[in-house]
């Protein structure tokens, strides 16, 4: 189960099912045969035991911090402390009356994985090649017939894994689990053109900006890009007339001010919701304290609607039949591998139309029916961070009855599903 708890407020997730839910049909194509592979993601990346405040959340009237809010704090951040306490106290709760973020023993953890990712600075190279060109196709299958992968272009065409099956791959000499009906590009800004003559409108577009910071320039683990650039992204190309539009935001005012105020209406896109992704322990404490003047315990993403200019006939409401409620809660267990997000399918279901087409900008991983763009988009797909174990050999998979219960699960299509215009 991914969602824990569901409630007016807000979810609670278990981050680490809602990846393994990708890969409950796996197979590998190796030494000229094809067999079925156990595939889930390494539950130690999720084993976040211990606060940095060591408070727990029902005793943190003043936030793990040891003081108490000061009558000189603005009206509208003691209100989302308020929203962040009381909203993760309750679910947190919620989720301990059903069983869970009761704590994990440390002695089971393991080492996390410490795979190298190259593919950026591989983008960077890929900058010298040439684009494909207008006559040629954008879009190429992740293997051949034979299940061999050896003349993918990941650069400069969209490449899809439009089977039922989730596969582990061999790409640029690494070895990656790719999802059923997922499509991604590998590339920056300057060769996102692939994604745009992909001909295909989104109803879902969800983006993790490389924010700056200081603390990203001090360790390097990426490089960051200005705000203003992400004016640049072609969002109106990519969006269906009412798309909803969801921002990874850091607690940094400007960050937030920006995409309220210049990003989004530079898009054509209305904010119609702030939520936040609270990060707590596997024992339901928040991992840093609520007040602190550094790190925050959580992280905003702020929610629009695409208004197209050629098309204001339809209204929020007939794009999904729901209205988007403001500060909604997220409650997971973070993982411990620098910039993973939980993923936001489940939450964002109801707010989209059955069948929605879902993208994802500046992803660092791969989810089942949607599509992918960004300059490590592979990163978490590496099988460094997953345990495999072969189960048997399975022969021919288009015996299969065809359905891929991942994606009617969630909702979403799949890459190839609807024909382009």
């Amino acid at each position: 189960m991914s969602v824990l708890v569901q409630s007016t407020g807000g979810w609670v997730l278990d981050a680490r099912a809602l990846i393994d839910g990708g890969y409950t049909r796996c197979t590998r194509f190796q030494d000229d045969r094809q067999s079925r592979v156990k595939c889930t993601f390494k539950r130690q990346c999720f084993y976040m035991s211990r606060s940095y405040c060591g408070v727990n959340i029902g005793a943190a009237a003043d936030g793990g911090s040891g003081r108490t809010v000061q009558k000189t704090e603005k009206p509208a951040k003691v209100k989302i402390r308020s929203v962040i306490l009381e909203g993760t106290e309750a679910l947190v709760n919620a989720a301990q009356s059903l069983g869970y973020l009761k704590g994990v023993r440390d002695t089971a953890r393991e080492p996390l994985p410490s795979q190298e990712c190259n593919l950026a600075a591989l983008c960077e190279m890929a900058k010298e090649l040439p684009l494909a060109g207008e006559q040629e196709e954008c879009v190429q299958p992740l293997a051949a017939e034979d299940g061999r992968t050896t003349h993918v272009d990941l650069f400069s065409r969209v490449t899809e894994n439009a089977t039922v099956w989730a596969s582990v791959v061999t790409l640029l000499g690494e070895d990656y689990v790719i999802p059923p009906h997922t499509a991604f590009l590998l590339s920056d800004f300057t060769r996102i053109q692939p994604l745009v003559h992909y001909e295909r409108r989104f109803d879902l577009i969800v983006m993790d900006p490389p924010w700056e910071n200081k603390s990203v320039k001090r360790s390097r683990r990426y490089s960051s890009l200005p705000s203003t650039q992400l004016k640049r992204l072609p969002i109106p190309l990519l969006a269906s007339p009412n798309c909803l539009v969801v921002s990874w935001v850091t607690n940094r005012p400007s960050h937030l001010r920006f995409v309220r105020n210049e990003l989004y209406p530079h898009w054509g896109v209305e904010v119609v919701a702030e939520w936040f992704w609270v990060k707590v322990t596997t024992s339901g404490q928040f991992v840093f304290p609520l007040d602190s003047p550094h790190k925050k315990p959580y992280e905003v993403l702020v929610l629009g609607r695409y208004r197209s200019s050629k098309d204001d006939t339809i209204s929020s409401s007939e794009s999904s039949g729901v209205p988007i409620e403001d500060r909604r809660l997220i409650v997971s267990v973070p993982s411990a591998l620098h910039s993973q997000k939980p993923s936001l399918s489940e939450v964002l279901k109801p707010y989209i139309r059955a069948g929605a087409k879902c993208l994802e900008l500046f992803a660092r991983s791969l989810q089942p029916g949607w599509t992918s763009w960004g300059n490590e988009v592979l990163k978490f797909q590496h099988t460094s961070y997953f345990t495999l174990s072969q189960t048997d050999d399975i022969g021919d998979i288009t015996k299969d009855d065809g359905t891929d219960r991942t994606a009617v699960a969630s909702g979403l299509s799949s890459p190839g599903e609807t024909s382009r215009p």
